[in-house]
């Protein structure tokens, strides 16, 4: 017999995100839906506006990916009107980008997904003796593994369980019988969790050098960069460069060992592995290094075909909306895209809760529309996107940056290049790129030290004929995939402006010819061990690094009510008053 089981909310994103299963008597998902109950939009507020302004609001699209939209808003335009940055103003655009991606890939393991792979509890009765000596096995140089130090961790993480207040560390399914660290590889990560706490802050400091603050930077303007007084400063240069470093031994120390060490463990888990979810991988050309050097290629791999890397097509892609909440559900070119809403609700149905029990439940409309987000489509396929499509495009073409850190991983743990294709190698992918950054960050710093001595240019003069059209883009890889922004001009300001998220794309419902998103085809085929703790869902959905606030837009410029929600923030105090 056949039943659903409903996780909501998925904790540990940015946004709200709702997972639906249909499982069979083994417990084994049948069908997978995937959809965001909670709207928001930014996307009309640009129409009329002067297109210089476009960053500076499309930043606030997300408060995680706040450099990425900004970046990418400012680049759509510059594209539009012909705009060409000088080289010091792209080259300072990746040592902002560079920080970001080291200050978003770490906080993202430690802190929104090692949890699904560590058993913190576990790690109150390791040896700390026995795990400092564990940590020489995955690097030459521990990070924060001394045997004094690992002991003040446990009886830090101590003191909290015995005041049954776990804090960050809470409601969470430990003791669960997909763990597969021992408690002294347990007491490793967290004492890695707790430093990553530090180090974010050292990376967000580095992208602050040259953005002012972080998050939501203000140097990027159309034609360039405006921190001029920075780039003059080898003390600022200098201060960038030291919290680089900082960031990057923190990577080479804790981050690589610590996937190496998951890797063996979790090498026969079956939930983690054979599951690449949708294998059309899609990633672009992102990271300019040097005048004509970029990082990483794009491309496209159909069918998970790493023998053969397809060069991109921009006019293929398109968004549609048939199971989304959106009225016009025709696949539409990003440059035509419509946002009005049609919201149709969800139903009545029993479900079973956390205590086994059925309940009266609202649930998705499996045959209607069941997401605010839509489905983007690159040739009528879904595709994709982040950390695995960079790496394994990169990887399948050659790219020797790459191919170096990917080689040395897959030796280290062991595990073959299909693993890659996984859950596991999708958390992975994450770190072998944070890692690719972090050791050719200097590239780019020199080549701009080199480039400001002969060339002290940073900004391109903003021309625009208010009596001409324009229509322009501009797509990056930015921390969880391709993020493309696509915008129309007439009479001098903003006409229309669109933006496809990496989280749209893999974060997509079921569309005309229910095709699903990854994230529902990663799903299907799971065998949950407990119905309770469904913690193999939530292991495969934090690898995918959802932003789901990025990927939902939607506003009525008519001021029509779409739904209402009510948050009583004193309720919590409420409560604890009467008790």
């Amino acid at each position: 017999m056949s039943q659903r089981i409903v996780v909501d909310p998925i904790t540990r994103i940015e946004g709200h995100l709702r997972i639906e299963v249909v499982v069979d008597e083994n417990n084994v998902v049948k069908e997978a839906y995937s959809g965001s109950t909670l709207w928001r939009g930014l996307e009309v507020i640009l129409k009329g506006r002067d297109p210089r302004d476009a960053g500076f609001m499309t930043q606030r699209i997300c408060g995680v990916c706040t450099f990425s939209h900004y970046r990418t808003g400012i680049e759509a335009v510059e594209n539009a009107l012909g705009i060409t940055p000088p080289l010091n103003a792209k080259l300072t655009r990746t040592l902002m980008n560079t920080a970001l991606f080291l200050h978003d890939h770490p906080v993202h393991f430690y802190q929104l997904h090692a949890l699904d792979f560590v058993d913190i509890v576990s790690a109150l009765s390791a040896n700390p003796k026995k795990a400092s000596e564990e940590a020489f096995k995955y690097t030459d140089f521990p990070y924060a593994c001394g045997e004094d130090q690992l002991k003040l961790v446990q009886d830090r993480v101590k003191k909290f369980v015995e005041k049954g207040a776990l804090g960050p560390f809470a409601n969470a399914y430990w003791g669960h019988k997909t763990y597969h660290l021992t408690p002294e590889q347990n007491l490793i990560a967290v004492s890695h969790y707790l430093e990553c706490l530090r180090i974010q802050r050292t990376a967000a400091q580095a992208l602050a050098v040259f953005g002012g603050k972080q998050p939501h930077p203000q140097s990027l303007t159309v034609g360039g960069v405006t921190c001029v007084m920075d780039l003059q400063s080898p003390a600022r240069l200098g201060e960038y460069l030291i919290k680089i470093q900082e960031v990057t031994d923190f990577i080479n120390r804790a981050y690589y060992p610590d996937l190496v060490m998951a890797g063996k463990a979790y090498a026969k888990e079956a939930s983690v592995l054979n599951d690449v979810g949708v294998p059309n991988l899609f990633t672009f050309q992102d990271f300019q290094i040097g005048a004509n050097e970029y990082l990483f290629d794009g491309g496209i791999i159909l069918n998970g075909d790493i023998s053969k890397v397809h060069e991109i097509d921009e006019s293929k892609i398109t968004e549609e909306a048939t199971r989304s909440w959106y009225k016009n559900p025709a696949p539409l070119h990003p440059y035509d895209g419509q946002t009005e809403p049609n919201f149709t609700g969800l139903k009545d149905e029993k479900t079973m809760n956390s205590k086994g029990q059925m309940e009266d439940s609202k649930v998705f409309d499996l045959e209607g529309k069941y997401s605010w987000i839509k489905a983007p489509r690159y040739d009528g396929l879904p595709m994709q996107v982040g950390p695995l499509s960079n790496i394994v495009v990169n990887y399948a073409k050659g790219n020797e940056k790459v191919v170096k850190v990917v080689d040395q991983f897959l030796k280290d743990t062991g595990l073959p290049v299909p693993a890659v294709l996984s859950t596991l190698g999708r958390t992975a992918c994450r770190m072998i790129e944070a890692k690719v950054i972090a050791d050719n960050a200097s590239i780019a710093f020199n080549n701009l030290i080199a480039n400001l001595k002969v060339d002290s240019e940073t900004c391109a003069p903003y021309v625009i004929d208010k009596n001409k059209e324009y229509k322009g883009r501009a797509i990056l890889n930015v921390p969880r995939g391709v993020l493309s922004h696509w915008c129309r001009i007439k009479n001098g300001v903003i006409e229309n402006w669109q933006a496809v998220v990496p989280s749209t794309w893999n974060a997509s419902p079921k569309d005309a010819k229910n095709q699903m998103g990854s994230y529902e085809a990663c799903i299907v085929g799971l065998k949950i061990a407990d119905l309770k703790q469904p913690l193999e869902i939530i292991r495969k959905i934090h690898s995918y690094d959802p932003c789901i606030a990025c990927a939902v837009h939607v506003m009525d410029t008519k001021g029509n009510k779409l739904s209402e929600y009510k948050v009583n923030p004193n309720l919590k105090a409420k409560d604890e008053q009467s008790k």
